[in-house]
């Protein structure tokens, strides 16, 4: 599964020389992810409401062009694996056709009590959809 956003990069993210801050980039691929489930028909408040979270196990971010303030980024998110309990995202962030940084994070699925849980089903079949759809 493989989602596409654009965003533009605001005043606020970007150092005094007018680029983008290291951290923010973990900021775009929370966002990405959050685009992603939106994309399928599965908003992240109600994944909440129902119990659930989706939280950071491991991150990384590699680091390649800088951006600056008022570039226009594209964000491609895949998803590149699902177990019952975890998905493993790929990010891509180009301006234009040039890539500008890569990441991987995996994020595990966890009740209110913070114990690890199976992704619901319903999600999980969401995905499987799109999958057959993109093939």
């Amino acid at each position: 599964m493989q989602h596409e956003f654009e965003i533009e990069v605001r005043y606020y993210e970007t150092d005094g020389q007018g680029v983008v801050h290291h951290s923010n980039y973990f900021q775009y691929f929370e966002l990405a992810r959050v685009h992603m489930l939106k994309s399928v028909g599965y908003d992240y408040a109600d994944f909440e409401r129902e119990g659930y979270f989706l939280v950071v196990h491991s991150i990384s971010c590699r680091y390649i062009l800088p951006a600056h303030f008022g570039d226009t980024l594209r964000m491609v998110t895949t998803l590149e694996r699902a177990t019952p309990a975890r998905l493993n995202h790929r990010y891509e962030v180009f301006r234009e056709e040039v890539l500008l940084a890569e990441g991987l994070s995996t994020v595990a699925c966890i009740d209110r009590q913070g114990v690890v849980q199976r992704i619901p089903a319903a999600l999980l079949r969401t995905d499987l959809q799109v999958r057959q759809m993109d093939s």
